[in-house]
C-alpha cells in the first residue's frame, strides 16, 4: 500500500486502513497503544476505533481526549450491550477503510506485526491474515498463568476439530481482512462470545485463505484478563451453533448447560438439608429455590453475558426469573401427567415435560428477564 505525506494518519481522502480496538475498562492503555501505532502506521492513511462497553474506569473519556487533537482516533461507547465480538463488527461497520485490523486494548499483541499483517490482506495473498503464537517465530509467553494456558491450549485444541481451514492459533484476536470480505460474512455472524475470528472462519459460506504470521503475546501491563472459564464455556456453545448451521442457537446451548448445573445444585442443597432432618418436601423446595438462585446467577454471567443486569435490575430479574421457572415447573408436571394419563411411558412423559419446561423458561428469560434494552 503506497505511502503518503501524512504520517500521523493524515485523513486526506480517507482512511485505507482503520484499527478496530474493542475494549472494556482499558482506560489506562488508550494513550500507550495510539502512540505505539502512530510509530508503526506512519506513512500510512490510518484511523484506529476504539469500541467501549460503557467501562465504568473512563476508557471513554480518555479516547475523546485523544480523539480531541487527533483525527485518526474515533470512539464507540456502547451502552446496554456487551461482548468483544459483536464491538468488533459494529467497529468495522462504521468504517469506510478497504482493509481492517482487529486488536485488543491491553497492548499484548505485538503492533510492529500489523504492517506484515495487512499488507498480506492488501496484495491479495490471502483472504485474513492471522497473527499466531503458534508458528516459527511467534509466542505466548505473556499468558499470566498455568491455568490461562491450559485454557487457550484445549481452545485450540478443540476449534481445530471443526475448522475448515488449517490454522494453528484460532483463538488469536489479532488478524486483519479486507472489509468487504468482513461485510459479506456479517449476515451469517453469532456476534456473541469472545472469539470473532472463529466466528468468521465457521460463517463464511467458502473457505477463507488464512496466512498466519508470526507474533509475540506480551505480558500485560493493565486491566484485566477476559480469558476465564465462562468465555471458553461460550466458545464451546459457539462451535456447537455453527456445526448445528444455527439451528442449536448458543443461548440455547449455554442456558441448557446451566440448566444442568442448576439440576446439580438442586439434588445437593435438597440432600444436605434432608440429612439436616429436614422434612423431605420442604427439604426439595429449598433445593429447587436454591437451584433457580444458581441458575440465575450463572445466566447472569454467562448466557446473557451481554445483558448482565446490575444493581436493583438484578434483584427485580432474579424476582421475574423465578416466577418464570416456576410456571416452568407447573407446566412440566401439567405436560407430564396429561401424557401419561394417555398411556405414555414415564420416561417420554417426563421428558415431554422437561423439554417444555425448558423451551419455556429461555423463551420468557431472553424476552422478559434479559431482554434487549
Amino acid at each position: 500500500m503506497p505511502a503518503t505525506d501524512a504520517p500521523e494518519g493524515g485523513m486526506a481522502g480517507g482512511p485505507q486502513i482503520s484499527i478496530i480496538v474493542p475494549c472494556y475498562n482499558e482506560a489506562a492503555n488508550v494513550a500507550p497503544l495510539v502512540a505505539m501505532l502512530e510509530s508503526v502506521m506512519a506513512g500510512r492513511r490510518w484511523e484506529v476505533i476504539f469500541v467501549d462497553d460503557n467501562s465504568p474506569d473512563g476508557t471513554t473519556a480518555t479516547i475523546c481526549a485523544q480523539a480531541r487533537h487527533k483525527s485518526y482516533v474515533r470512539g464507540i461507547c456502547r451502552i446496554g450491550r456487551r461482548g468483544l465480538s459483536s464491538a468488533v463488527i459494529e467497529g468495522v461497520l462504521s468504517s469506510s477503510a478497504q482493509v481492517v485490523a482487529i486488536m485488543d486494548g491491553d497492548l499484548q499483541h505485538d503492533e510492529s506485526r500489523l504492517i506484515a499483517l495487512i499488507d498480506a490482506v492488501s496484495t491479495g495473498a490471502c483472504d485474513i491474515a492471522v497473527g499466531s503464537r503458534h508458528v516459527e517465530g511467534g509466542s505466548n509467553a505473556g499468558l499470566a498463568n498455568a491455568w490461562r494456558h491450559a485454557l487457550s491450549d484445549s481452545g485450540i485444541w478443540l476449534a481445530q476439530r471443526f475448522l475448515p481451514v488449517r490454522l494453528t492459533d484460532p483463538m488469536s484476536g489479532f488478524f486483519a481482512l479486507r472489509r468487504d470480505t468482513f461485510v459479506a460474512i456479517a449476515p451469517h455472524l453469532s456476534g456473541a462470545g469472545f472469539k470473532i475470528l472463529l466466528d468468521l472462519l465457521l460463517s463464511s459460506k467458502k473457505p477463507l485463505t488464512v496466512r498466519e504470521i508470526d507474533c509475540g503475546f506480551k505480558p500485560r501491563v493493565a486491566g484485566e484478563s477476559k480469558l476465564d472459564a465462562l468465555v471458553m464455556l461460550q466458545f464451546a456453545a459457539l462451535l456447537v451453533e455453527k456445526v448445528s448451521r444455527g439451528l442449536v442457537p448458543l443461548r440455547f446451548v449455554a442456558f441448557c448447560a446451566v440448566g444442568l448445573a442448576g439440576i446439580v445444585a438442586n439434588l445437593g442443597v435438597m440432600h444436605l438439608v434432608w440429612l439436616c432432618g429436614v422434612h423431605f418436601s420442604t427439604a426439595q423446595a429449598i433445593g429447587t429455590v436454591a437451584a433457580m438462585v444458581v441458575n440465575f446467577s450463572l445466566d447472569n454471567n454467562f448466557t446473557y453475558r451481554d445483558r448482565r443486569l446490575h444493581g436493583r435490575r438484578c434483584v427485580w430479574g432474579l424476582v421475574l426469573f423465578m416466577l418464570v421457572c416456576s410456571v416452568g415447573a407447573l407446566a412440566d408436571v401439567g405436560v407430564a401427567h396429561l401424557m401419561y394419563a394417555q398411556s405414555y411411558r414415564v420416561n417420554e412423559a417426563s421428558l415431554a415435560g422437561a423439554v417444555l419446561a425448558v423451551v419455556w423458561n429461555y423463551a420468557m428469560s431472553s424476552t422478559i428477564v434479559w431482554r434487549t434494552r
